[in-house]
């Protein structure tokens, strides 16, 4: 049996006439930049996030780094996040000049530890980017409030949690001063390429966003701040609204998918050498199931390969100990939880169209590799 980590073909028979149908609309009218398509997703995709504004941008990378812009975050601040996450958030930190400041994270939900924040503070904090790893949402109350006593901005990095909701129903993308969404094909809400979505509530932020989207351009070719070419290409924003009406069908297809791996490795026995995602209050919709093993973790990764099971692990190495950021000085034991996670998590397959014989083949492969 092949299990792939993720089977996007799948997804797109299930919609493949309304997307041919949408984007041949689209080649007809030739607009391409912004226009009607980007408009209606940005006023659809505030809605569902219960944000005022949504301002589409070029990619997730590019919504962290406009957020960080819009914020004025820029030489000589600081700006603390997570070291267990995905290289964009602190990329784009070091993009505006701006210096990484690391705490460690939650051994359960791998989410930064809001009560290590107060440590790293200094006069130079100026913004926090919690990120919703996963698909669930960091624990934000003791962050909004630490940060509003501050005066620091707060930007949630949301790309992988679309519809996560926190433990009083807020949704991801609400609760910032500024949200990071991406539309990686990868992504539970996932374009045909690159883009991503920036929420905000606020009418000053979402008025600078939109200048600085298109090189700071207020009217067109009067440039009185430096912007970049944040645009979303109108035919991702078409992809996008065919799949929208399917989202919810999707995460709730997803969380089915892990309350069956739940059951199943409950079923075999295997609780104590494989520690499963911890699903805190609120709605996880679990962009990535990720377990821990507590031993042989590669090895593992090597025999569900040789099953046609795919795996991925998120993230091999911690942003602490990336190469490129030597010049920060961190090393081995500055953030042992990170490193833990590092060292013993692996994704396996969770998208919707996962089938209960796949799943269970997947999770029979894991408990003959631990019973070898």
């Amino acid at each position: 049996m092949k299990v792939p980590l993720l089977d996007l073909k799948a997804q797109y028979e299930a919609i493949k006439d309304e997307v041919l149908t949408a984007t041949r609309k689209l080649y007809e009218t030739q607009r391409f930049i912004l226009g009607p398509e980007v408009e209606k997703l940005e006023k659809q995709f505030a809605e569902y996030c219960r944000a005022k504004y949504a301002v589409g941008v070029s990619s997730g990378t590019d919504a962290l780094l406009i957020s960080l812009m819009t914020a004025g975050i820029g030489p000589g601040d600081e700006v603390i996040t997570s070291p267990y996450t995905f290289f964009a958030t602190v990329g784009s930190i070091v993009r505006v000049g701006a210096t990484p400041v690391f705490v460690d994270i939650n051994e359960d939900t791998y989410n930064i530890n809001p009560q290590a924040i107060t440590d790293k503070i200094t006069k130079q904090t100026k913004a926090i980017i919690p990120v919703h790893l996963y698909g669930q949402c960091c624990d934000m109350a003791p962050i909004l409030e630490l940060a509003h006593a501050r005066n620091i901005a707060v930007i949630e990095d949301a790309a992988q949690a679309i519809g996560a909701e926190y433990k009083d129903g807020k949704r991801a993308g609400s609760m910032g001063g500024l949200a990071c969404f991406s539309f990686f094909p990868s992504k539970n809400l996932g374009a045909f390429g690159d883009g991503g979505m920036v929420t905000t509530s606020s009418d000053i932020l979402y008025e600078k966003l939109k200048v600085l989207r298109v090189h700071g351009s207020d009217p067109k070719y009067y440039h009185k701040v430096i912007g970049g070419n944040f645009r979303l290409d109108a035919l991702q924003a078409a992809v996008i609204l065919v799949k929208f009406p399917y989202l919810e069908e999707w995460i709730s297809a997803r969380r089915a998918n892990a309350r069956r791996y739940r059951e199943l490795f409950g079923q075999e026995g295997l609780d104590g050498s494989i520690k499963l995602p911890a699903e805190k209050d609120g709605r996880h919709v679990y962009n990535q199931f990720v377990i821990s093993v507590q031993s042989r973790r590669d090895e593992l990764r090597r025999s569900l390969a040789e099953a046609g099971i795919g795996t991925e692990v998120y993230y091999p190495v911690p942003l602490h100990l990336q190469p490129c950021l030597e010049y920060i000085g961190g090393k081995e034991g500055d953030f042992p939880k990170a490193e833990a996670a590092a060292e013993k998590t692996l994704a396996l397959p969770i998208y919707a169209e996962l089938t209960d014989e796949q799943q269970a083949y997947v999770v029979q492969k894991i408990k003959a590799f631990c019973s070898s």
